[in-house]
């Protein structure tokens, strides 16, 4: 059961989804609010102030894509995108425009419930390697990291990430210098089971979102490199504040 009874927006046009998420999510802790389409999801958004959003796709007046769009202007809120479109590019497209992870439809609600307690949790601190100084504090060039904070800076202006981007940033420069594989990622922030089958471009996408937050040139980036065959890394830390 949830202990700190965080509120999550559900967003469906069908309301049999609406009623047994509500009731579900409800009976392990969570406190649900729901909207039926977008206009009213943007609404109960800015009313509610919820800690996630479960956004469908394929809705009324504004589709999910266009309400996902809209939060990420202002908000860093976890998203999780109920998708039922069954090519993989178009599931992508949510995780380009800022959500933080996908459920197909149909869905098993359990999964649903996985999804939205690893989000939620992000990670586990406690994972990270010995490679972050006790200051939290690191600057490569001119991006300057906290991890005590969640907060990065590009110069003076602070980058705007969501908790998953921050929380794979954290990863990779817990042991920079070294590769992680995007089975390891995906465990590691996103809580994947590794023998489960998942689509490993929740990683690609998310990378590519933090290069072109931090890259001066995200089609070459120095920051966040490619380990050829393996994953990624972020480039080796010799510098700290």
């Amino acid at each position: 059961m949830s202990s700190t009874k965080e509120k999550i927006l559900v967003v469906d046009d069908e309301a049999s989804i609406r009623r047994i998420l509500e009731t579900r999510l409800s009976m392990i802790g969570y406190d649900v609010v729901t909207a039926a389409d977008g206009e009213e999801a943007l609404g109960a958004f800015h009313r509610e102030q919820p800690d996630l959003v479960v956004l469908d796709v394929m809705m009324p007046k504004i589709d999910g894509y266009g309400v996902c769009q809209e939060l990420r202007k202002g908000s860093d809120v976890p998203i999780i995108m109920l998708t039922a479109l069954s090519d993989v590019a178009d599931r992508i497209t949510g995780l380009e425009l800022g959500a933080d992870d996908y459920v197909v439809k149909p869905f098993s609600p359990k999964e649903l419930e996985a999804r939205i307690r690893s989000v939620l949790r992000r990670l586990d601190r406690t994972t990270i390697g010995n490679g972050i100084p006790s200051s939290g504090v690191m600057a490569i060039g001119d991006v300057k990291i906290d991890t005590n904070r969640r907060q990065v800076f590009k110069g003076n202006e602070r980058v705007r990430l969501t908790g998953m981007e921050f929380s794979l940033l954290e990863l990779l420069v817990s042991r920079s210098g070294e590769p992680f594989s995007r089975g390891d990622i995906l465990k590691a922030v996103w809580g994947y089971d590794v023998d489960r089958h998942v689509d490993t471009r929740v990683v690609d996408v998310h990378i590519s979102r933090l290069r072109s937050k931090l890259e001066n040139d995200p089609a070459n980036p120095e920051l966040i490199l490619t380990a050829r065959g393996t994953g990624y890394l972020f480039q080796r830390i010799t510098e700290t504040t």
